[in-house]
Protein backbone atom coordinates (compact mmCIF):
# COMPACT_ATOMS: atom_id res chain seq x y z
CA UNK A 1 0.00 0.00 0.00
CA UNK A 2 1.52 3.46 -0.94
CA UNK A 3 1.46 5.89 1.69
CA UNK A 4 2.17 9.12 -0.65
CA UNK A 5 -0.20 12.12 -0.77
CA UNK A 6 -0.32 13.37 -3.86
CA UNK A 7 -1.35 17.06 -4.65
CA UNK A 8 -3.82 17.26 -7.07
CA UNK A 9 -3.80 20.71 -9.51
CA UNK A 10 -6.56 22.76 -9.88
CA UNK A 11 -8.33 22.92 -13.43
CA UNK A 12 -8.04 27.26 -14.27
CA UNK A 13 -11.30 26.69 -15.53
CA UNK A 14 -13.92 25.95 -13.19
CA UNK A 15 -17.46 26.76 -12.63
CA UNK A 16 -19.03 29.06 -10.24
CA UNK A 17 -20.77 27.86 -7.57
CA UNK A 18 -24.92 27.63 -7.21
CA UNK A 19 -24.55 30.12 -4.85
CA UNK A 20 -22.78 33.03 -6.46
CA UNK A 21 -24.99 32.33 -9.49
CA UNK A 22 -27.83 33.06 -7.68
CA UNK A 23 -26.28 35.97 -6.15
CA UNK A 24 -25.57 37.51 -9.54
CA UNK A 25 -29.32 37.22 -10.37
CA UNK A 26 -30.62 38.72 -6.96
CA UNK A 27 -28.20 41.83 -7.10
CA UNK A 28 -29.08 42.33 -10.92
CA UNK A 29 -32.50 42.29 -9.61
CA UNK A 30 -32.09 44.88 -7.16
CA UNK A 31 -29.89 47.39 -9.73
CA UNK A 32 -32.67 46.71 -12.25
CA UNK A 33 -35.76 47.90 -9.66
CA UNK A 34 -33.47 50.92 -8.34
CA UNK A 35 -32.21 52.12 -11.53
CA UNK A 36 -35.69 52.05 -13.05
CA UNK A 37 -37.59 53.08 -9.78
CA UNK A 38 -35.21 54.20 -7.55
CA UNK A 39 -36.16 51.66 -4.43
CA UNK A 40 -33.61 49.59 -3.01
CA UNK A 41 -34.97 45.83 -2.07
CA UNK A 42 -32.97 44.53 1.62
CA UNK A 43 -32.11 40.90 0.96
CA UNK A 44 -34.92 39.17 3.66
CA UNK A 45 -37.27 41.06 1.61
CA UNK A 46 -36.02 39.76 -1.87
CA UNK A 47 -35.74 36.86 -0.04
CA UNK A 48 -39.67 37.29 1.08
CA UNK A 49 -40.91 37.92 -2.49
CA UNK A 50 -38.80 34.59 -4.17
CA UNK A 51 -40.14 32.76 -1.27
CA UNK A 52 -44.08 33.66 -2.01
CA UNK A 53 -43.67 33.94 -5.31
CA UNK A 54 -44.82 37.70 -5.06
CA UNK A 55 -44.44 39.18 -8.78
CA UNK A 56 -45.26 42.95 -9.26
CA UNK A 57 -45.54 44.42 -12.83
CA UNK A 58 -42.60 47.43 -13.44
CA UNK A 59 -45.91 50.05 -13.58
CA UNK A 60 -46.74 49.10 -9.80
CA UNK A 61 -43.02 49.60 -8.64
CA UNK A 62 -42.94 52.78 -10.32
CA UNK A 63 -46.33 53.49 -8.74
CA UNK A 64 -45.05 52.29 -5.35
CA UNK A 65 -42.14 54.21 -5.45
CA UNK A 66 -44.12 57.31 -6.41
CA UNK A 67 -46.35 56.76 -3.62
CA UNK A 68 -43.35 56.54 -1.13
CA UNK A 69 -41.58 59.68 -2.76
CA UNK A 70 -44.90 61.44 -1.60
CA UNK A 71 -44.76 59.46 1.80
CA UNK A 72 -41.49 61.01 2.70
CA UNK A 73 -42.38 64.50 1.82
CA UNK A 74 -45.11 64.44 4.15
CA UNK A 75 -42.39 63.29 6.94
CA UNK A 76 -43.43 59.12 7.28
CA UNK A 77 -40.35 57.25 8.24
CA UNK A 78 -41.53 53.70 7.79
CA UNK A 79 -44.54 53.11 5.95
CA UNK A 80 -46.77 50.37 5.13
CA UNK A 81 -48.14 49.61 1.53
CA UNK A 82 -51.10 47.08 0.95
CA UNK A 83 -51.61 46.20 -2.86
CA UNK A 84 -53.82 43.24 -4.62
CA UNK A 85 -50.63 41.33 -4.51
CA UNK A 86 -48.66 41.85 -1.70
CA UNK A 87 -48.16 44.13 1.60
CA UNK A 88 -44.74 45.71 1.69
CA UNK A 89 -42.80 47.36 4.59
CA UNK A 90 -40.91 50.20 3.31
CA UNK A 91 -38.62 52.65 4.67
CA UNK A 92 -39.66 55.88 3.21
CA UNK A 93 -36.63 57.67 4.51
CA UNK A 94 -33.95 55.63 2.46
CA UNK A 95 -36.39 54.36 -0.42
CA UNK A 96 -35.66 50.35 0.92
CA UNK A 97 -38.25 47.84 0.97
CA UNK A 98 -37.83 45.91 4.35
CA UNK A 99 -40.30 43.01 4.04
CA UNK A 100 -42.53 41.88 1.66
CA UNK A 101 -45.65 39.10 2.34
CA UNK A 102 -48.85 38.19 0.20
CA UNK A 103 -52.34 39.53 0.82
CA UNK A 104 -53.18 36.42 2.31
CA UNK A 105 -50.60 36.15 5.04
CA UNK A 106 -50.97 39.40 5.68
CA UNK A 107 -54.62 39.95 6.64
CA UNK A 108 -53.85 38.44 10.01
CA UNK A 109 -50.96 40.21 10.59
CA UNK A 110 -50.49 42.89 13.17
CA UNK A 111 -48.37 45.72 11.47
CA UNK A 112 -46.02 47.45 14.14
CA UNK A 113 -42.95 50.44 13.96
CA UNK A 114 -44.87 52.11 10.52
CA UNK A 115 -46.29 55.68 10.73
CA UNK A 116 -48.24 55.90 7.78
CA UNK A 117 -50.12 53.15 5.01
CA UNK A 118 -50.40 53.70 1.38
CA UNK A 119 -53.22 51.58 0.01
CA UNK A 120 -52.60 50.45 -3.70
CA UNK A 121 -55.41 48.71 -6.04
Amino acid sequence: MDHVIYQLKHHPLTLASPKKAEKQTSSSFQEMLEKETGLKVSKHAEKRLRDRSIELKDEKWNLIHHKVQEAKQKGLDETLVLSKEAALIISAKNSTVITAMDRKEASSQIFTNINGTIIID
